[in-house]
């Protein structure tokens, strides 16, 4: 009898060992380029010595997170909610339509206006007659506390 080699069975299989190690690489550039991705306009907030926080004037009666609404510089207006990421690049009427919402959503809720330093007036008095005619009864402003 002569020698017969074995019959293997041939298996069609994936390897996915490289198809994981992309997707680690993607991973890895995502995660270190998403802190450069979050758009946004710093406002630089006046500085008070007098001014209480959010805490304070929201007291136990009011345990939810306030409306924070931002104008830049330039004028530009960002919405916060909830302490969610700010939604910038908004227009007036979106941004009374998208507070006039959460207002009646949760009518506990402050409103507080945080207008850059820098920032026109008439950017932030616009903003504030806005919501007052939106039905806000209560506006807080935002500043910085200054060091003693």
């Amino acid at each position: 009898m002569a020698y017969q080699p074995k019959k293997r069975k041939l298996t069609a299989e994936i390897n996915v060992v490289p198809y994981i190690d992309v997707m680690l690489v993607l991973l890895i550039i995502f995660m270190v380029t998403a802190p450069f991705v979050t758009q946004g306009v710093d406002v630089d907030l006046p500085g008070t010595v007098s001014a209480k926080t959010a805490a304070e004037l929201s007291g136990d009666n009011n345990p939810s997170a306030p409306i924070i609404v931002e104008v830049s510089k330039d004028g530009e207006l960002g919405l916060s909610v909830d302490n969610k990421d700010m939604v910038r690049g908004l227009t007036l009427n979106e941004l009374l339509t998208r507070v006039r919402a959460e207002i009646e959503l949760n009518p506990q809720s402050a409103v507080l206006v945080g207008g850059d330093r820098s920032a026109r007036y008439a950017y932030i008095i616009e903003t504030l007659d806005a919501l007052n005619q939106a039905g806000v009864g209560s506006v807080g402003l935002m500043t910085e506390p200054l060091e003693n």
